[in-house]
């Protein structure tokens, strides 16, 4: 797999599930919305790699959508492809002046959306992002979705992984309980800040007592991950 989700809103679902079927076959996970609220939600909790919009939607426009995303903090990074059957060159332009970064007008190839979405994220991902993270011999392989030692490949579960990964790429910063669930759960997700502590606790058991001591608790502010005496 690719390690990157694509976000799929269409009202119509013979399009989302050929969409879905190009994405699977060039190994992309993929996330499904009919309308502008339920894919809203879905960005908010689970933070796609890249989404693939219909113009037009039941109720909020995609054009609408696009526009609300491009200017929350925590949404305005994130790729928008578009997806039209408007050919007319003012909607193409419309659509790239609310953020979009590229469109596709239907009907459309597999081949040619697979392309698109890949120059796309080419453009938009950061150097490095995809680059195994190694920190005293503790390495995050983003791309296999894996942690390991020297000694060997460490067991978690996904919350732990995606805490590993934000400290690891997010290092020497206290974050608050707040912070984290923020950006690990997801603003769209509510459980109690202690949660955090449990997962806290379950990673650390999981880096073992080689490296349990890079996750640092400071009292009342909230975690950082350093590779600095506490």
């Amino acid at each position: 797999m690719t390690g990157k989700t694509v976000l799929i809103v269409d009202d119509e679902a013979p399009i989302r599930e050929m969409i879905a079927v190009a994405l699977e076959m060039a190994d992309y996970d993929y996330l499904e919305a009919s309308d502008a609220l339920e894919a809203h939600a879905l960005i908010v909790d689970k933070q796609p790699d890249l989404i693939l919009l219909d113009w037009m939607l039941p109720g909020t426009s995609g054009v609408e959508l696009a526009r609300r995303l491009k200017k929350e903090e925590a949404t305005a990074d994130i790729p928008i492809i578009m997806l039209t059957a408007k050919v007319e060159e003012d909607n193409k332009i419309q659509g790239l002046e609310v953020g979009a970064d590229d469109y596709i007008t239907k009907p459309f190839s597999p081949r040619e959306l697979v392309a698109r979405l890949k120059a796309v994220l080419r453009r938009t991902t950061p150097p490095g992002v995809d680059d195994p993270i190694e920190v005293e011999g503790l390495t995050l392989d983003p791309i296999g979705h894996r942690v390991s030692t020297e000694a060997g490949a460490l067991t978690m579960g996904p919350t732990e992984y995606r805490l590993l990964q934000f400290f690891m790429t997010h290092q020497e910063r206290v974050y608050t309980r707040s912070q984290l669930l923020d950006q690990v759960w997801g603003g769209n997700v509510y459980v109690e800040e202690r949660t955090v502590d449990v997962h806290i606790r379950r990673l650390r058991k999981a880096l073992g007592d080689q490296y349990d001591h890079l996750i640092q608790t400071v009292r009342g502010a909230g975690y950082r991950f350093s590779t600095r005496a506490a």
